[in-house]
């Protein structure tokens, strides 16, 4: 008689090993800490992440830089080398695929692709970097897994120096997912927003689009059911959506079948364009980090999806302390409307970090939000987003740093905190550098000059990991003006995904064969 044990702690691995594909729920009572002999669930390096990243521009002046790079020392101590692949979505190949090719329709169906990657990274711990200076360059699916799954990042930064679409555009590649929240979008005539919805599997998806203004839901009919067929990227240009037309909207999108990556281009006549995206899971509090020194305009945009009005403090944490900026001391938003506020310029010349708390601790009303950031003035205007944002967390990654430019903002809205800051070895060349920092409580602290590999060759990655305090909340801005236009764009560093908490075992269950 064979017996084979079969083990709950490596069946709960093998479901939480993949970012994006699965989550696990501990037994009644094995993580919660509140049954007697519970335990704290460890924490288990995933063995499989994906990514997508939209279609860069449709500007035949776009210059494209994607960084790939998964940080050093995350993986299991028996992962594989493993691998980390963005290829383009078969839209784009099925419009040179002349059909006589069978082997690669073949590998089409097998859901194998039938291109060869526009990015492959190597190694944890050295980004790979890939260039397209064409508007043609696609949307990209991707996925990493063994070595290279916990943590792994994906950069987009697109510069586009005059024309429509005129600025410094940049996004992380995003998770696949199911709903999202857009606050800050516009359907007005000076703007052309489109988002763009990508599809990572061998199957359609459909997914609906809902818009918000300031008086509720904008009436569409067009938004509900969208199609977004298998392994192919969809952009839908929000002002066909609806007859209104609206300064300040928050998008909702949902999917009914499968799921999608969705991010918003939102582009402005006269102040540039940038990536907006999605705003962090709708919570009672939230923090927006990284508002620039030298700021001239900020719009905060904020919504309520529930059926409960929120009544908000906003506060800017500063260098020296939190403040309350003048005539917005409170915000009273109300359920399923978007609320906007001008701040102007709010930070007075010292970088910020915006802060929303509940007005009443005893009701709590959770939202999304998001701040639409300009510098420069006049001609020379540049817009970038900066949406709500989880904390670092156990570990947070900003990749595609120049060895100028780049601006590390770390925020600790409550109690003060330590980190540490490692540059990872450059893309050409280079030595990783760490250095630790201290953020005082209620403070946000910017880092003009975070720190740079020694013998830098190209492009590195900056890397957040807490040592000690309360939560930190990051971002990262990149800054490569162009003719005289401030250009610049705002990456926010929520947690990198790198580990699923996984309960441990009471016994091992058994199976008898005979």
């Amino acid at each position: 008689m064979n017996r084979s044990t079969l083990s709950l702690i490596a069946a709960a691995t093998a479901l939480a090993a993949v970012t994006g594909f699965a989550a696990v729920s501990a037994p009644d009572g094995a993580a919660t800490g509140t049954a007697a002999g519970a335990r704290t669930p460890a924490r288990m390096p995933v063995e499989r992440s994906s990514l997508l990243c939209p279609a860069p521009s449709s500007s035949d002046l776009a210059e494209t830089a994607y960084t790939s790079f998964t940080p050093a020392g995350k993986g299991g101590a028996d992962a594989k080398a493993g691998s980390a692949e963005l290829v383009p979505t078969d839209a784009t190949l099925a419009a040179a695929d002349d059909g006589k090719d069978k082997k690669k329709d073949k590998d089409k169906a097998a859901g194998k692709g039938a291109s060869k990657p526009v990015l492959s990274l190597k190694e944890p711990g050295k980004p790979a970097t890939a260039e397209a200076n064409t508007a043609e360059a696609p949307a990209l699916v991707g996925s990493a897994d063994g070595l290279l799954a916990p943590g792994w990042t994906a950069q987009q930064t697109t510069k586009v120096t005059a024309g429509q679409g005129r600025g410094l555009l940049g996004v992380s590649c995003t998770p696949p997912d199911t709903s999202f929240w857009f606050p800050g979008a516009s359907t007005a005539e000076d703007r052309l927003d489109y988002v763009h919805l990508t599809n990572p599997d061998d199957t359609a998806a459909v997914a609906d689009i809902q818009l918000y203004g300031k008086d509720g839901v904008l009436e569409s009919d067009a938004g509900e059911g969208i199609t977004v067929p298998a392994r192919s990227s969809v952009p839908v240009l929000l002002s066909t959506l609806s007859a209104d037309r609206a300064e300040n909207v928050t998008v909702h999108v949902t999917t009914r079948t499968g799921r999608v990556g969705a991010v918003v281009q939102a582009v402005d006549e006269e102040g540039g364009s940038d990536w907006l995206a999605a705003s962090a899971e709708a919570s009672a509090s939230a923090v927006l980090p990284g508002i620039p020194a030298d700021a001239t305009s900020v719009r905060l945009v904020v919504f309520a999806p529930g059926e409960e009005d929120a009544d908000l403090t906003v506060r800017l944490a500063g260098p020296t302390g939190t403040i309350t900026p003048a005539g917005h001391e409170n915000l009273h938003v109300k359920a399923g409307m978007s609320m906007a506020v001008d701040l102007a310029d709010v930070t007075k010349g010292e970088a910020g970090s915006l802060l929303l708390r509940p007005a009443a601790q005893d009701s709590p009303t959770p939202v999304v939000a998001a701040l639409r950031v300009v510098r420069g003035k006049g001609a020379a205007e540049e817009v970038a987003y900066i949406p709500a944002t989880g904390q670092v967390g156990g570990r947070a990654t900003a990749a595609d740093n120049r060895a100028k430019g780049s601006v590390l903002s770390l925020t600790a809205p409550g109690e003060a905190a330590e980190v540490e800051v490692t540059a990872s070895a450059g893309s050409g060349g280079g030595e990783p550098v760490t250095k630790t920092y201290k953020v005082a409580a209620g403070t946000t602290l910017a880092v003009t000059k975070p720190p740079v590999p020694s013998g830098l060759k190209g492009s590195y990655a900056l890397t957040v990991e807490p040592v000690s305090g309360g939560p930190v909340h990051a971002s990262r801005s990149l800054e490569l003006p162009e003719d005289g236009v401030p250009m610049f764009t705002v990456q926010t560093m929520p947690d990198d995904r790198g580990t699923v908490a996984v309960p441990e075992a009471e016994q091992d269950l058994s199976v008898l064969d005979d």
